[in-house]
């Protein structure tokens, strides 16, 4: 084992993976091919990254597929990500499933097709016990719609008067969001080239470690993916305590 082996086996693996996948349709403009080839290219980049998940002993990976946004995209496009997603879902459960990965969806599939949403509710069923890999797959998902949500949720507990809206605090509020059951991610990737979060996982972001990268996503491989987590395990993560708190193990678990 090289020294180098040494030092990344036991460096800190984050727990929970989270990552916006931009640059398909850039990608494809620059090879002077419609947005749809890029989206297909970005399909073999997912592949890669839940084989490198699998790889590492990332215990939770969520994937940005389809903001709420997204439906404003010209009706084409729209069109080509839904046939792409299907294709997706009628191809890779099988083998997710035969790996470990539990597959399962957020965000509001009411607006999908109802082809997508059966398929979608046979995949998390397939793969409900699978403990290797929990993917989540954020799709017609919004951070704020995520918290709306959530509030709604909360409110109808009070208005039933199962709840006191006095005693709603932060965790109430973490019980209702998506992924409740999930530790928060540890770490954000946004290819691309852009520094932001667009509307994603908001309340789950809180403490989350931010990377970004200019690599398109389907030029993403396990070079790029390693060279996120090797800088994630150079960061000290203090959750607003001090170093010296953080060095005496005060870092919440």
């Amino acid at each position: 084992m090289t020294a180098m082996t040494a030092d990344r086996s036991s460096a800190p693996v984050p727990r929970h993976l989270a990552i916006i996948m931009d640059g398909n349709g850039r990608w494809a403009q620059r090879r002077r091919r419609p947005r749809a080839v890029g989206h297909r290219a970005g399909a073999r980049a997912v592949n890669l990254t839940i084989d490198f998940c699998l790889d590492r002993g990332i215990a939770a990976l969520t994937l940005f597929a389809f903001s709420s946004e997204n439906w404003g995209r010209p009706e084409e496009e729209v069109r080509a990500l839904i046939k792409l997603f299907l294709n997706a879902l009628d191809r890779e459960v099988g083998e997710l499933h035969r790996r470990g990965v539990r597959v399962r969806f957020i965000g509001d599939r009411a607006r999908f097709p109802e082809a997508i949403r059966a398929r979608m509710a046979a995949a998390e069923a397939l793969t409900r016990d699978n403990t290797r890999l929990q993917l989540a797959i954020a799709a017609s998902y919004g951070g704020r719609q995520d918290i709306a949500m959530a509030a709604r949720a909360l409110a109808r507990e009070a208005a039933a008067g199962r709840l006191d809206p006095e005693s709603i605090d932060e965790a109430a509020v973490a019980r209702h969001v998506a992924l409740a059951d999930l530790p928060p991610p540890d770490l954000f990737i946004r290819t691309g080239g852009d520094f932001r979060i667009s509307n994603f996982l908001l309340w789950q972001l809180a403490y989350t470690e931010l990377w970004f990268t200019d690599t398109l996503w389907p030029d993403v491989d396990a070079g790029v993916l390693q060279e996120a987590l090797d800088d994630y395990a150079r960061r000290e993560r203090r959750f607003g305590l001090t170093s010296a708190q953080v060095a005496a193990g005060g870092v919440p678990a």
